[in-house]
């Protein structure tokens, strides 16, 4: 037979209290009595199980654990638990103040650590004698810190990226006449040594904060005119990359091909119909437009503005050339953008000049009658213009539309786009590419 003792109150021999029970509470003592585990005794189901084995190297932490960590032989990491649940805490523990020399990193997994995966950035402490205290809180932020003794914020870790971003090229003038190329989108590089748009050198890196999203917008290129009437071309449309806490990154979109005194100015200059001066560039963009040129009772227009040559001024024999563009190998392979449009003429009187050439990078070649040819697309070259022959009018031809490139280390790429961008691998990274407008989340 079983017998059983059922009391709320057991007394010491002074009339106090040692356990009491009130409903579904417990207590152990009195108000100012201290309660002490034996030596050798564990106590479950309250506090930490601290571990007695210092730790020296690479383990996996278990929840419910305190550890001794000492990084004295080189810095290492700690393996979270793969299936924690919610209140779950572990604690580590600076065991010879060395996390400054050699750091103590945690990998969560494939769980989140202050909302953040191990894919973008795994929490660092280099502090010494930092105390680590973390629970687990659930799917939404992971692991959470109650005691880190740092000044690191690790929910916003960030990382520095290479740009790319062409404008959309400016469209060709057309028409009766010589008629001024379109000039080339402005151009904005930061890769390596490679040059950028202008003559400027390459820019600095940005910073990309993870999590963040970056929105990428693509030019279009600038429409060319009709070959009747006659008249400039459009501006081409800015391309850029824009986000919280990044100043945006704008490329000016190519200025159009002049006719008469159309405004040519843009990222690189449209070139001009006969006399008038070419549009200008935008500095650490692009170059100036092409002068035209009178011939006998015609003429030739001046060259598109290329974003690594200025557009070739005309002659009484010579429509002007596209300004060449610049070669970048931000993708892996070396691949030159940013050309100004080729010049329209008008060779029905003598001399008879030539049309011009689109400059290297996807500047479009100009014309006299008939259709000229239009700046490639995602390059930001300029439009060819139209001109004037014994058979008719030709019109000026759009400019291409821009192209964004961004090159973020392989290690932080978080695969979250929109747009449908392109993206590759080269050596430790990933180039995304933007032939439309999207986006990037960091």
């Amino acid at each position: 037979m079983t017998s059983k003792l059922k009391v709320d109150t057991i007394e010491n021999t002074a009339g106090n209290n040692m356990i009491s029970k009130s409903g579904t509470t417990v207590t152990l003592g009195k108000s100012g009595d201290t309660v002490a585990v034996a030596s050798g005794a564990t106590l479950t189901g309250a506090g930490l199980n601290w571990q007695s084995s210092t730790k020296t190297a690479n383990f996996t932490a278990v929840s419910g654990e305190g550890y001794f960590v000492d990084t004295t032989g080189g810095a290492f990491e700690i393996d979270l638990p793969t299936s924690p649940s919610v209140g779950d805490e572990i604690e580590f523990v600076d065991f010879a103040r060395k996390f400054g020399t050699n750091a103590l990193t945690l990998d969560q997994g494939s769980n989140k650590f202050q909302s953040r995966v191990a894919s973008t950035k795994k929490p660092v402490f280099e502090t010494n004698g930092q105390n680590i205290r973390i629970v687990y809180s659930g799917s939404t932020q992971g692991w959470i810190p109650t005691t880190d003794d740092d000044v690191t914020d690790f929910t916003d870790p960030s990382y520095l990226a290479s740009f790319l971003v062409i404008a959309g090229g400016g469209g060709g003038a057309g028409g009766d006449g010589g008629n001024g190329g379109g000039g080339a989108g402005g151009y904005r590089l930061s890769f390596g040594t490679d040059t950028s748009g202008g003559g400027g050198s390459t820019e600095s890196q940005i910073s990309l904060t993870a999590g963040t999203v970056y929105t990428v917008t693509v030019g279009a290129g600038g429409a060319g005119h009709p070959s009747s009437p006659a008249g400039g071309g459009t501006k081409g449309s800015d391309s850029s990359i824009s986000g919280s806490g990044l100043t945006t990154i704008t490329s000016e979109g190519g200025g159009a091909g002049g006719y008469s005194s159309n405004d040519k100015d843009g990222g690189s200059g449209g070139g001009s119909n006969y006399t008038p001066a070419g549009g200008s560039g935008t500095a650490n963009q692009g170059y100036n437009g092409g002068t035209g040129a009178q011939a006998g009772s015609g003429g030739a227009g001046g060259g598109g503005g290329g974003s690594g040559a200025v557009g070739v001024n005309a002659t009484s024999s010579q429509a002007g050339h596209g300004g060449a563009g610049v070669a970048t190998s931000i993708t892996g392979s070396s691949v030159t953008r940013g050309g100004g449009g080729g010049a329209g003429c008008d060779n029905r009187y003598s001399p008879n000049p030539d049309p011009g050439n689109g400059g290297a990078g996807g500047g479009g070649n100009g014309t006299t009658s008939g259709s000229s040819q239009a700046g490639t697309a995602n390059t930001g070259g300029g439009g060819g213009a139209g001109g004037t022959s014994n058979a008719g009018f030709g019109n000026g031809s759009a400019g291409g539309s821009g192209v964004v490139i961004i090159r973020v280390p392989t290690a932080n790429y978080s695969g979250t786009t929109s747009g449908s961008p392109t993206v590759t691998t080269d050596g430790t990274d990933k180039v995304i590419t933007f032939n439309a407008s999207g986006s990037y989340t960091a």
